[in-house]
């Protein structure tokens, strides 16, 4: 792939169509910023090399606050069908049950809800299937070169590759690493049927900072129970290649106070694994194109704010920024920047590092400070469970009372 400023392209080479924005990458980010810069009335190229998303282990579900970002971009209808809502998540720490949270999360194949997303975009928004193999950029216009000879001319390109770097460094833009092989997520199929199981969902809390556990979370996808364990681990440990031998086995180990009402963890497929680093951007500030969702920065999944973030850059895009560009001529770095300098973007971005540092610091740490935050905390955990055995057993009658 090759990269070239827009001052190089002669007349000649341009397309005959043109489009206001093109996306590159029908993911997340590109599919839902596509679908709702359609239903504005903007002309959109997306663009991504398969027509059908392949099967990838990603985010595998999400909680009211998210579902609530795409009711605010009206995409809920295009959503709801393919997740599976459930409420009602039983909570163990320290071994013991905790507490039934009362709230709704929302779960789902990543790759069957990325097709169901395209599936569902707008008519005027047809996705061009394609590899990028030229990328053009300037203060005036975009080009994007096919695999195939397909020239698509844009005024504005926005790249929303997740971690494919192909584009990226086609146009110049590096990735920085904060925290190489910062977690580690697991997911996997459980035998038993949602039916059969004791908990509509629960989730577990890993007990020792040494066995380096953020949390496993059980849920219903359809007709199944899926399980996502989150690590503070790495895939060439011995650890890592011991529980994908023998998922059952350790989670019996590690989980006992939940195996039985889980099937005893009998597994029904392969353990999925995903390392994770912590990463940013260096120079993305450009001509013409802009940055979005895990093509600009990268978090930790294990506090769930991934998503989250996505939909907030999507949103921002869609209601104040792009607006604002095609209002007027050109489109320089420096009208670029507002996105970047954007205070709510801004704020998602580092709140979502915060946190992906924060859990796994309060999980694995070992010195004086965090030994002291987890005992504070445990501590808390701990007389809150007594506090509810003592309400569940009532007040005792006194003797010779009625």
């Amino acid at each position: 792939m090759t990269s070239r400023k827009g001052s190089d392209m002669t007349p000649a080479e341009v397309a005959p169509g043109e489009v206001d924005v093109a996306i590159i990458g029908a993911g997340m980010a590109g599919t839902t910023l596509a679908t709702v810069l359609g239903n504005a009335g903007r002309k959109v190229a997306l663009i991504d090399p398969h027509r059908v998303h392949h099967d990838e282990f990603r985010a595998e579900k999400i909680g009211a606050n998210q579902m609530q970002l795409f009711e605010k971009l009206g995409l809920d209808k295009m959503v709801m069908p393919l997740v599976t809502p459930f409420t009602d998540v039983d909570v163990f720490r320290l071994g013991q049950f905790f507490a039934r949270e009362k709230k709704w999360e929302y779960a789902f194949s990543y790759g069957a809800l990325i097709n169901g997303l395209r599936d569902a975009l707008p008519s005027q928004v047809p996705l061009t299937v394609g590899k990028v193999t030229e990328v053009s950029t300037g203060p005036d216009r975009q080009r994007v070169v096919l695999a195939d000879g397909t020239v698509i001319n844009a005024r504005l390109l926005v790249v929303a590759t997740g971690y494919s770097e192909l584009v990226r460094r086609a146009i110049g833009v590096e990735r920085i690493e904060l925290s190489k092989a910062h977690s580690l997520s697991m997911g996997f199929d459980l035998a038993i049927a949602p039916r059969d199981c004791a908990f509509r969902a629960v989730t577990c809390y890993g007990k020792r900072a040494s066995d380096r556990i953020a949390y496993l979370t059980v849920f219903p996808i359809g007709d199944r129970m899926r399980a996502n364990m989150f690590v503070y681990r790495t895939v060439a440990e011995q650890w890592t290649r011991d529980f994908r031998a023998d998922p059952q086995k350790m989670l019996c180990e590690l989980m006992p106070e939940i195996s039985a009402q889980c099937g005893n963890f009998e597994v029904a497929s392969p353990v999925e694994v995903r390392q994770v680093n912590l990463t940013t951007t260096q120079g993305h500030r450009r001509d013409g194109v802009v940055f979005i969702g895990d093509a600009f920065v990268t978090t930790c999944p294990t506090p769930g704010v991934g998503i989250g973030r996505v939909m907030i850059d999507v949103d921002q895009l869609h209601s104040v920024h792009i607006p604002r560009w095609l209002a007027t001529p050109g489109m320089a770095a420096d009208k670029i920047g507002a996105f970047y300098d954007d205070p709510v973007k801004v704020a998602s971005d580092a709140e979502g590092m915060r946190v992906s540092v924060y859990a796994k610091q309060i999980t694995t740490e070992t010195g004086l400070e965090w030994r002291v935050r987890r005992l504070r905390n445990n501590t808390a955990r701990q007389l809150m469970i007594i506090g509810r055995k003592m309400r569940h057993l009532g007040p005792r009658r006194q003797p010779g009372m009625a």
